[in-house]
């Protein structure tokens, strides 16, 4: 398998999981401009599923689909885990940033990243489905709110041999083939991986958030994401899952 890291290089990886929102609770609450802009985002939407399109239809396909759309959407919550190696095996370390100020938790992070893993030559991400999601969003979100883009997230215009710093599980697990997609709790499952479950998942995000305010919850969900993240990542690799974790 050519996406094997040495031993020694793990505790250059940054492991990775976010948690996104739409911008608004309701579609009621854009403007009227957003509110057409979304409606022409949601006609291509719902012709690629044969869906007719209404009033109603763009109304509730924003409830279901705005959170993963950057244009529509924030981040709340980032989760990272990082590796230490310990006298017997290693410890993930555990930190996030979340809260309703998104450029807030943008510049603590993206202050995090510049000062400790600083270039793509050095330093990896690793989480499952980043290269098609959190890594993109988040570049967005760094865009939207006025922010430099850290070394690690400045993709644009890169060729695909200038993002070797991504590792991705689902890539891995592809094999090349990019007709498959594979969820991270599938694939924990079948690898054995141990996936501590709360009682959340990810399309209950948006309810947990805006209407009953369990942003606690949200940033432990996004934490445990990371902790099954890293340890399919290991077993992909041959190593073992990391049992200790410490959270920052």
């Amino acid at each position: 398998m050519t996406f094997h890291i040495q031993n020694e290089k793990l505790d250059n990886i940054l492991f990775l999981d976010i948690e996104t929102v739409s911008q608004r609770a309701e579609y009621q609450e854009l403007d009227e401009e957003f509110q057409n802009l979304w409606d022409k985002k949601a006609k291509s939407l719902l012709k690629y599923e044969n869906i007719e399109f209404s009033k109603k239809a763009s109304m509730d396909l924003y409830t279901q689909k705005a959170a993963i759309y950057a244009e529509f959407a924030k981040v709340i919550c980032i989760s990272i885990g990082y590796l230490r190696k310990m006298k017997k095996g290693s410890e993930l370390r555990i930190k996030s940033f979340y809260g309703d100020d998104e450029k807030k938790l943008l510049l603590e992070f993206s202050e995090l990243i510049s000062n400790h893993f600083d270039h793509p030559t050095k330093f990896f991400i690793s989480g499952h489905n980043i290269r098609e999601f959190d890594v993109p969003f988040l570049g967005r979100r760094f865009i939207v709110n006025d922010i430099k883009l850290p070394e690690l997230f400045n993709l644009i215009g890169k060729k695909p041999w200038e993002s070797k710093h991504l590792l991705d599980t689902l890539e891995m697990w592809r094999f090349g083939d990019y007709k498959n997609y594979t969820s991270l709790e599938l694939l924990a499952k079948i690898l054995g991986v141990k996936s501590p479950k709360l009682l959340m998942d990810g399309s209950m995000v948006g309810q947990a958030y805006w209407q009953e305010k369990r942003l606690m919850d949200i940033k432990d969900y996004c934490e445990l994401d990371v902790v099954t993240s890293t340890n399919v990542f290991l077993k992909l690799n041959g190593s073992e899952e990391v049992k200790d974790i410490i959270r920052k």
